[in-house]
C-alpha cells in the first residue's frame, strides 16, 4: 500500500470534516503529507512517505494532499512551508510539523512520538 493522495472531498469523507469542529473519522491514526509537484525537498520526501506508508499502513493511514489543488485544507493546517506532516492522533487535536525527513526511521521515531503508536 502506498500513500493515498486526498482531495478536499477525500479528506471530508476520511479524515475530518473542516467546516464543523474538529472530529476524526479515521479508524487508526493518520499521518498527512503536504507537499507540491515544483517542490524538490517535497519529491526526495516522496519516496520514504510512500515506503512508509508501504511498511506501516496497517497500523497508519498516510496521505498526501498537494497544496497548489487543496489550498483550503493547506491554509486549515497552517501550512506556511513544505513539506509539511500533519498527524493526526486517533483522540486528540492534529500536529503540525513543517519540514523533510530523511528516512523512514524518522518518519517512524515521529509517528511514535507523535502519534504514540509502535512501529
Amino acid at each position: 500500500m502506498s500513500a493515498i493522495k486526498l482531495t478536499s472531498a477525500d479528506f471530508k469523507n476520511k479524515v475530518a470534516d473542516i467546516t464543523k469542529e474538529w472530529k476524526f473519522l479515521g479508524n487508526k491514526p493518520a499521518i498527512i503529507d503536504f507537499y507540491a509537484s515544483w517542490c524538490s525537498p517535497c519529491q526526495r520526501m516522496m519516496p520514504t512517505v510512500h515506503s512508509f506508508a508501504a511498511s506501516f499502513g496497517d497500523k497508519i493511514d498516510t496521505y498526501t494532499v498537494n497544496v497548489d489543488d487543496e489550498r483550503e485544507l493547506a491554509r486549515y493546517f497552517g501550512v506556511r512551508s513544505i513539506p509539511t506532516l500533519v498527524f493526526v492522533p486517533i483522540d486528540g487535536a492534529p500536529v503540525v510539523s513543517p519540514g523533510m525527513r530523511g528516512d523512514v526511521a524518522e518518519m517512524c521515531a515521529d509517528a511514535r512520538e507523535r502519534l504514540g503508536v509502535e512501529l
